[in-house]
């Protein structure tokens, strides 16, 4: 039988193992990218919110790319992998891309049909943090 003190140990160890495994999941978080578009051209994005499973760490993403017919191919792509590493993905939306590498330019503008229109602003803030010595711009026109 254990004693008072020996459950306490016991909870103290457990509840350690929990937090160190959320610290690292929190950890994993801040390791994801918080944008992946590509390098130029005008393409399909979706904004995604990411979170810690049985955690309330979470972090809005943007992934974008030519290669998507659809919004929700981005989706059905990046999901999987992320939740591969433990993660919730949930789309918040999505819209379009016009990437101009060489004037240092990105619009962002129109909406998904699958998804709805994605808080632009939010997309922007997120694009320029990664592109700073860019014009970043958004707005609600659908071309």
């Amino acid at each position: 039988m254990l004693g008072v003190l020996g459950r306490f140990l016991i909870s103290r160890r457990l509840t350690g193992s929990v937090c160190r495994a959320v610290g690292t999941m929190a950890e994993a978080l801040a390791k994801i990218p918080d944008v992946e578009i590509d390098p130029e051209g005008t393409f399909k994005y979706i904004l995604l919110r990411v979170k810690v499973k049985d955690s309330d760490a979470q972090k809005d993403v943007v992934r974008g790319t030519k290669s998507a017919e659809y919004h929700n191919h981005i989706f059905e792509k990046v999901s999987p992998a992320l939740e591969a590493l433990g993660m919730e993905c949930k789309c918040l939306g999505g819209g379009k891309i016009e990437h101009n590498n060489k004037d240092k330019k990105i619009r962002v503008f129109g909406e998904s049909t699958a998804f709805g229109k994605a808080d632009h602003s939010v997309s922007v803030e997120k694009l320029k943090t990664v592109f700073g010595g860019y014009e970043v711009t958004w707005s609600d026109d659908k071309k």
